[in-house]
């Protein structure tokens, strides 16, 4: 499941000296490979899923006091495989940006451990269905999620200004599927997210 995780790791420690500061700032800058790992809960009988995949993010944390960041996590509009009991019916894309607030425990020393709690917006785009699929039962998507998210991790110092980082995040995802413009159920990804990464205090 997170084969491809150490190849990305070590492209990143390539960037890791150059990067690396004398003196730390407010800003944490991380580059991370993240595994989605779908809860796949289907409320409309269908058996709905999505795929799982791992896939680079980035994120800034901005201290605002020695013990408490703010951070944004961001990447690029990811597309999934869309299955119904384990058939593929179509696609989509989706955005999730998440905000977070963390409490760092030990923000001086080299293992850094946070927990953090915020909110996660999606947005589904480039649904698609197959013809068949399409002709039966005429389905679409809310194309916009609001939910919780939580997190743990750990930020652990490999150089000055450089940090081996380790995050566990549980997001709350989800969409109400329609049919013929009426409400057949929902569908929600909830997904764990697993991320490793470097990095940089500016």
């Amino acid at each position: 499941m997170f084969k491809k995780i150490p190849a990305l790791v070590a492209v990143l420690a390539a960037f890791a000296a150059p990067l690396a500061q004398a003196d730390e700032g407010p800003l944490l800058v991380r580059v991370r490979a993240l595994h989605l790992d779908s809860a796949n809960k289907d409320s409309t009988g269908l058996g709905l899923s999505i795929n799982n995949k791992t896939f680079p993010e980035v994120d800034f944390s901005y201290f605002i006091a020695p013990n408490v960041a703010a951070e944004l996590i961001l990447t690029y509009p990811q597309k999934q495989t869309l299955y119904s009991n384990g058939s593929e019916i179509g696609s989509l894309k989706h955005l999730p940006p998440t905000l977070t607030l963390q409490y760092h425990f030990n923000p001086t020393g080299t293992v850094r451990p946070y927990v953090g709690a915020g909110i996660n917006y999606t947005n589904f785009s480039s649904v698609s269905f197959t013809p068949a699929v399409q002709t039966a039962l005429n389905p679409s998507i809310k194309n916009s999620s609001w939910g919780a998210a939580w997190q743990i991790g750990a930020d652990v110092e490999v150089t000055k200004g450089t940090y081996l980082n380790f995050d566990l995040k549980k997001v709350d995802i989800g969409t109400t599927v329609y049919s013929n413009g009426v409400s057949a159920g929902k569908f929600k990804v909830n997904p764990t997210l697993a991320s490793v990464g470097l990095g940089w205090r500016f």
